[in-house]
């Protein structure tokens, strides 16, 4: 067994049990728990003799400076510490506590480079409906308008940062230094590829696009046993009818996928036809161009549909990232640790946004997953195989070494 494998697993399911909720794993930006974790986070960083502070979005940093004497440049390590509701223990915080086991790594191999690791406060975009808070920070792309969006609740942003304790007026200084070499997230696959391929361990080639939208189908409330059907404006039977457009367009696109994963009925009630609805819409595909084209025909299936049915359709578009390659560089160098450290060398591209997205427009970035047993991913049944997190470890090791030799 290893030691550092089983501590990294065992630290994981600690954070988990740090939720808004009992027995569910919940954590989302800057809520309560993030006390919780913020403390047992910079606890280990301050063991590992690293420098620790919060930035002005609620971003845990630590950065370990080596002892060599003879860096000028550092790395930066990390990825998120927000759930979704729900959701399970490895997302995000796997790759934060691996980057601390990568810190005592460096350490003890005394490379001659400093390592900067950065635990995320908000990637999942669960409590205020727009994801990547934290990495926008550090990659310079947080727009302050921002502040003003608002939870379910009425909380800002802005209020939420302050209730938390933080001075948000020092938002520049969030954004990461020039000097850093790269940024590297180590996370798990969400996916069922590496497991179906009985591989541990692959280096990420680039992120699909993705776009979010939110649409709303508006009718007329009825009731439901006096109301002739070629009468009614029903939002349901519309979203229904719209619905099964989007999956026949995404089964008929090879490596589209398209998902409407929220639905809110209004009035909701068994006995009246359906007044309302809003729906989500999200689309992801390794080409900008068949993601952008297959959105636009989903809205104009949406239009017509409406217009037949004589219903009103509205729509915002809440994300519109492309697909963003990784590194050449930095890839070519975890490809070569993989085989280092003794796994075939794997690469793939990632179907799940990460923080690596955001980042890779800041500085050269670098993603390596590990295996998801049965796919299983933003569920409680969340789980990762020992060996699989030995060996994502041990990638980690040879990549810090190639690098600090490169950059030496």
């Amino acid at each position: 067994m290893s030691e550092r494998a089983e501590r990294a697993i065992e630290e994981c399911r600690l954070i988990a049990t740090m939720s808004e909720e009992p027995g569910r794993t919940t954590r989302r930006f800057l809520t309560a728990p993030f006390h919780q974790v913020h403390h047992h986070l910079r606890t280990r960083m301050q063991s590992l003799g690293m420098d620790v502070l919060v930035d002005a979005v609620g971003n845990l940093r630590g950065l370990w400076t080596s002892s060599s004497g003879l860096s000028s440049k550092r790395l930066i390590l990390g990825s998120h510490i927000d759930t979704v509701p729900d959701g399970g223990p490895f997302d995000g915080v796997l790759g934060v506590v691996l980057a601390l086991e990568l810190v005592e790594s460096a350490k003890r191999l005394k490379l001659p480079i400093d390592i900067e690791v950065i635990a995320f406060s908000e990637e999942e975009g669960v409590r205020f409906s727009f994801p990547f808070i934290g990495s926008r920070a550090v990659a310079g792309r947080f727009d302050p308008s921002m502040f003003a969006l608002k939870d379910a609740n009425g909380t800002t942003i802005k209020q939420a940062i302050e209730n938390f304790g933080i001075d948000l007026g020092r938002l520049e200084e969030a954004a990461a230094d020039a000097d850093a070499v790269g940024f590297v997230e180590i996370h798990i696959e969400q996916g069922p590829v590496l497991e179906a391929e009985g591989l541990s361990v692959a280096a990420v080639t680039s992120i699909v696009g993705q776009t979010r939208l939110d649409l709303r189908v508006t009718g007329h409330a009825n009731h439901a046993g006096t109301t002739p059907m070629r009468l009614r404006r029903d939002a349901v039977a519309a979203s229904a009818e719209w619905i099964s457009k989007v999956e026949m367009l995404a089964v008929e696109t090879d490596g589209l996928v398209a998902t409407v994963g929220k639905m809110e009925v209004h009035p909701n009630a068994g006995n009246v036809v359906a007044g309302s609805v809003d729906l989500s819409l999200d689309v992801r595909h390794v080409h900008d161009g068949t993601r952008r084209t297959a959105v636009d025909d989903l809205l104009k299936h949406a239009d017509a549909i409406a217009t037949r049915r004589g219903l009103k359709l509205e729509w915002n578009k809440k994300m519109d990232e492309p697909s963003v390659p990784m590194d050449e560089r930095l890839t070519a160098f975890m490809t070569d640790a993989i085989e280092a450290a003794g796994f075939p060398a794997k690469s793939m591209p990632s179907g799940a946004g990460h923080d690596a997205m955001i980042m890779a427009r800041r500085m050269p970035t670098a993603m390596l997953f590990l295996r998801t047993p049965g796919g299983v991913s933003h569920h409680p049944g969340e789980s990762v195989r020992e060996e699989d997190v030995e060996a994502a470890v041990r990638v980690g090791e040879k990549f810090l070494q190639r690098l600090s030799a490169a950059v030496g």
